[in-house]
């Protein structure tokens, strides 16, 4: 899978995301991370057999939180990551924060990670998970599982 070391990677992949309107799916990790460990194969064994592809495809990309230039560049921070893993999609360029995943049972989940895949993939550049709602952060926290 891609790793992310660096801020400028992570806004190619989201640039070649939203110019081929396909959702880009972001697994954020840590070198301390154990469960980061854990899912990361899940994810790749995924990914690799195609799952997403049927609703429409996907782009991936691992980044690694803890990397120098990710931290000083405070990207987490701009996408209010606070643990790790996280899983997070784009589309059309917009954090997908209604469906971004904190729980670690869930990404550990093999069938349900499928279905969270397929969901994502079925976005095709159409939005709808974004935020934007009501008060004072704009649903910024959504829907945090």
């Amino acid at each position: 899978m891609p790793s992310v070391r660096r801020p400028d990677d992570f806004y190619s992949y989201l640039q070649l995301s939203t110019s081929s309107r396909t959702p880009l799916l972001t697994f954020w990790t840590a070198s301390y991370c154990n469960t980061c460990r854990a899912v990361s194969p899940i994810l790749d064994e995924l990914l690799t057999s195609g799952i997403g592809e049927q609703e429409g495809g996907i782009s991936f990309c691992e980044i690694e939180y803890d990397s120098p230039d990710i931290m000083e560049s405070g990207l987490g921070m701009t996408y209010m990551i606070t643990s790790m893993p996280t899983l997070l999609s784009f589309d059309r360029g917009e954090a997908q924060t209604e469906t971004k995943v904190t729980d670690p049972k869930y990404m550990k989940d093999r069938e349900w990670l499928k279905e969270w895949i397929c969901t994502e993939a079925r976005r095709k550049g159409n939005g709808g998970g974004g935020g934007g709602g009501t008060g004072l952060l704009g649903g910024l926290f959504g829907n945090l599982r």
